[in-house]
């Protein structure tokens, strides 16, 4: 299935029904007068979040959707059928941007989540609405309401754990690839992984997380050079970041600025998120070599590297546990109940 992030759609909610012009004209009923219905509502468009969709790849081939426009009332006081609304199944992270005003109008979280985006048109008015003491005998009926209509972006944020940043060529795929069944491709050769790839990291029966693999990122992503930048949404909602660096590159040091001053420039708190720093493919230098490299990038980030090899499995369940701490921190946080604020006293 072909990974899409992002769509355009429009959406039209029903008009409403218009009401109707009757009169109740029977040969032995003494007492006739209006009874015209009223017309029924139009179709709501609502939005919903679903377990079994993970790509939007379904919007390429369909982009217009419309709710039923309402039925018109009736004679004997007969109120028209409301329109069918229409629900539209977006996979659980997408959110709904206004495409005129680039307002987010909601962020659908979780699975069953329902939001209405269009309100159908309220049904117009029978005549028998505007019977009165004056007027018996009313002509006048209401159209139904128009519905509103609107293009809107969805846009995918993949919901993981934790995402892979780095270079092209830092080895992320292949390290994906180590710790969970994911197999993404894998060549030497830069942008090797053009769309992001989920992997399931299980470490243990109640030890599992989501880990993102993100599109290499290059130096100027932040103004819209290479593909990286169009993926960092993904990674807003990881708990921790594992930053990989190729020890064997020309300038890890370089490698490892040019990606920090990348998530800074991308802004939406990146930069803050707790990184995992760690020294890939080790297993293709020497001890010497490494020693050199991991001192300059701990004077140059400030922290220790972790060494790792997604090759060889060294230094990675030593990676996956310090991910899977930040993870579980996250985790009690969310899972930890709001105490409601105590009501100011009274008499």
């Amino acid at each position: 299935m072909k990974f899409l992030d992002q769509a355009k759609i429009f959406i039209s909610s029903g008009h409403g029904g218009g009401g109707c012009i009757a009169f109740r004209r029977e040969k032995f009923v003494a007492f006739g007068g209006p009874n015209g219905g009223d017309g029924g509502r139009g179709g709501h468009v609502y939005i919903e979040g679903t377990d079994n969709l993970n790509t939007l790849i379904d919007f390429r081939y369909r982009q217009h959707f419309k709710a039923k426009v309402g039925t018109p009332g009736m004679g004997s006081d007969m109120t028209g059928a409301a329109g069918e609304d229409m629900i539209i199944p977006v996979p659980i992270g997408t959110q709904v941007i206004d495409a005129d005003t680039e307002e987010l109008l909601v962020d659908i979280s979780e699975d069953g989540q329902r939001v209405m985006l269009a309100r159908g048109g309220n049904g117009g008015w029978g005549n028998a609405r505007f019977k009165t003491a004056s007027n018996q005998a009313p002509r006048r009926s209401n159209p139904g309401e128009d519905g509103e209509e609107r293009w809107v972006w969805l846009r995918l944020k993949l919901i993981a754990d934790a995402g892979l940043v780095g270079l092209p060529n830092a080895g992320k795929s292949t390290f994906l690839s180590a710790v969970s069944a994911a197999k993404p491709k894998t060549a030497d050769y830069p942008f090797t992984t053009l769309r992001p790839h989920l992997g399931v990291v299980d470490m243990a029966d109640t030890a599992r997380f989501v880990m993102a693999d993100i599109p290499g990122l290059i130096e100027g992503a932040s103004d819209g050079a290479g593909i990286g930048h169009r993926f960092l949404g993904h990674v807003e909602r990881c708990a921790a970041l594992v930053h990989l660096v190729d020890v064997t590159g020309e300038d890890p040091v370089g490698a490892y600025k040019i990606i920090r001053g990348e998530l800074a420039a991308y802004d939406d708190g990146l930069a803050e998120k707790p990184e995992i720093l760690a020294l890939n493919k080790i297993d293709a230098v020497d001890e010497k070599t490494l020693t050199k490299v991991s001192k300059a990038i701990k004077k140059a980030s400030g922290k220790t590297p972790l060494h790792v090899s997604g090759v060889s499995g060294e230094g990675v369940p030593e990676v996956l546990r310090e991910v899977f701490k930040l993870v579980q921190k996250r985790r009690a946080l969310e899972a930890k109940p709001v105490k409601p604020e105590a009501e100011s006293w009274s008499p």
